[in-house]
């Protein structure tokens, strides 16, 4: 690698992250180029030495590391693609480094792209927000290339602490399995806190006691005084949380691996609108659109019941498991035909074998058996 003033890095996507980097690595002596959708954003940084660029094409060709720091899979696809994009502008020896969470497999399909061109593209995801980008203590987890690693290392370390985790999407894996904890135990913590309050708990003498004890995980120290005296921005919103979720129970489907944490904070992360405006862009919920919600609707659409594969009950008839006590509106749903059992918790459906069903050695239900002499015995008269 060259000496640091000598490197030039460009970064693509000038938000709360990506402008966060720009600024650190300018105040680090490295000459940084720059291109976002509205260059009015990016105002501040050209004022402080950053060079404007036109198009990611350019970016990518005035660059010797380049990063990427966007919302989701197709902002990256977009923004690699067509004449204009960075993939046209690769040189042979150029890295890629993409700081986005995205899709383990579209990166790994970019990762092919870049290398046909003769570069490197390195998924490196981060582990903290805005005031760790800006102090220099990110976790970076960087799936790729080693060589291509260690030569871009001094420049990750001057925003963090990076670890090379193996080939390509490996960084993301990680990173996806690391929000899946983040976005569990915010929800727990803010229910136990919700059940303490209308106790008549005290919230802050709440807040320094959960913290204090065996729960209080550095990530929830960090942000239980959130809690108290909310930001008027928020460093990583509520509809880039429910992404990661859904990134990573679509990486656990394609590997045939069930998550069913991730699956409850699935239907708990949807965004939320502002309780007394309704303005979904308020800062104190998360940026959305109705457009948004419409697609999540259509997206998940719910399944018809019973199961596609299976035969209703004789009478069409769905009776609950004994035992289980169906709230309305509750999402678990069960019906039963022969021997077999159909469950569906949510979206998710299961089908198996009948417990409660005795079986004989041939695996055939007793209701069954009984049913059969019964068809018998009319047959005999």
């Amino acid at each position: 690698m060259a000496t640091t003033t000598s490197t030039a890095v460009g970064v693509v996507g000038l938000g709360h992250m990506g402008g966060n980097v720009a600024a650190r690595l300018l105040a680090a002596g490295y000459r940084v180029l720059g291109e976002q959708r509205h260059r009015a954003d990016a105002g501040h940084l050209e004022e402080n030495g950053l060079r404007w660029c036109e198009t990611p094409r350019s970016v990518a060709q005035a660059s010797d590391v380049l990063f990427t720091s966007l919302p989701d899979d197709d902002a990256i696809q977009q923004v690699a693609s067509g004449p204009d994009g960075i993939l046209a502008g690769l040189a042979t020896g150029t890295i890629w480094v993409d700081l986005s969470t995205v899709s383990p497999r579209v990166s790994r399909r970019l990762s092919g792209l870049a290398r046909e061109r003769g570069a490197a593209l390195l998924d490196a995801p981060v582990s903290g927000s805005v005031p760790q980008v800006q102090s220099g203590t990110l976790t970076i987890m960087v799936g790729g290339d080693a060589e291509a690693y260690l030569r871009v290392e001094p420049v990750l370390r001057e925003l963090g602490t990076p670890t090379h985790i193996g080939p390509n999407g490996q960084g993301l894996a990680l990173k996806l399995a690391i929000n899946i904890s983040l976005a569990v135990q915010m929800l727990a913590f803010a229910e136990g806190l919700l059940l303490a309050e209308r106790d008549g708990v005290d919230r802050q003498i709440a807040l320094e006691v959960m913290t204090s004890s065996p729960i209080g995980s550095p990530m929830l120290r960090a942000r239980a005084p959130l809690l108290l005296d909310l930001p008027e921005e928020a460093w990583f919103d509520i509809a880039l949380m429910h992404k990661d979720i859904r990134l990573a129970r679509a990486a656990a489907a394609e590997l045939g691996l069930p998550l069913p944490s991730a699956q409850v904070a699935d239907t708990m992360l949807p965004v939320p609108r502002n309780s007394a405006t309704g303005d979904a862009t308020s800062p104190r919920s998360s940026p959305s659109s109705s457009n948004w919600q419409d697609d999540e609707r259509r997206e998940r659409a719910p399944p018809s019941w019973p199961p596609a594969q299976s035969t209703a009950r004789p009478r069409g008839t769905a009776r609950p498991e004994p035992g289980v006590r169906q709230e309305p509106g509750a999402q678990v749903r069960v019906a039963r035909e022969d021997h077999r059992v159909h469950v569906a918790v949510g979206d998710e459906h299961f089908s198996g074998v009948d417990a409660g069903a005795p079986a004989d050695g041939n695996g055939r239900g007793a209701d069954s058996d009984r049913r059969r002499r019964s068809q018998r015995r009319r047959l005999n008269r």
